[in-house]
């Protein structure tokens, strides 16, 4: 991903965790708040310690940045994301986690819908 589609501030992650609405399945949470004056959304990838040690956290999250690249072009712009990730992450393939989140983030309503099945 891109460091302007990054969020990587502290302020901006809790603006996003007060001010925005939270949507899960069993993989994944994902906050999401309407940020009307950007032209492209922004993403903050959170993986728990209790998920294993840095390796596997730093492998997840570069699993979520991957699978964010992909479905980038089916999110719609102008909202900043949130994406927490969940124990059962840990076990899951590439394919599985993209699966999975474009599985939450088609319950959050933000994927466009040329794109839904």
């Amino acid at each position: 991903m891109k460091k302007g589609y990054r969020i990587k501030k502290n302020h901006e992650f809790s603006r996003v965790f007060e001010k925005g609405t939270s949507f899960a399945n069993r993989q994944f949470v994902v906050y999401v708040l309407n940020k009307e004056d950007q032209p492209h959304f922004r993403a903050g990838l959170t993986v728990s310690k209790k998920m294993g040690n840095a390796v596997t956290r730093n492998r997840i999250k570069r699993l979520l940045r991957e699978a964010l690249r992909e479905i980038g072009d089916q999110l719609k712009g102008e909202k900043d994301y949130i994406i927490i990730a969940r124990k059962p992450v840990i076990d899951m393939s590439y394919e599985e986690i993209k699966k999975s989140l474009r599985h939450v983030m088609g319950v959050a309503g933000v994927m466009n819908k040329r794109y839904k099945k």
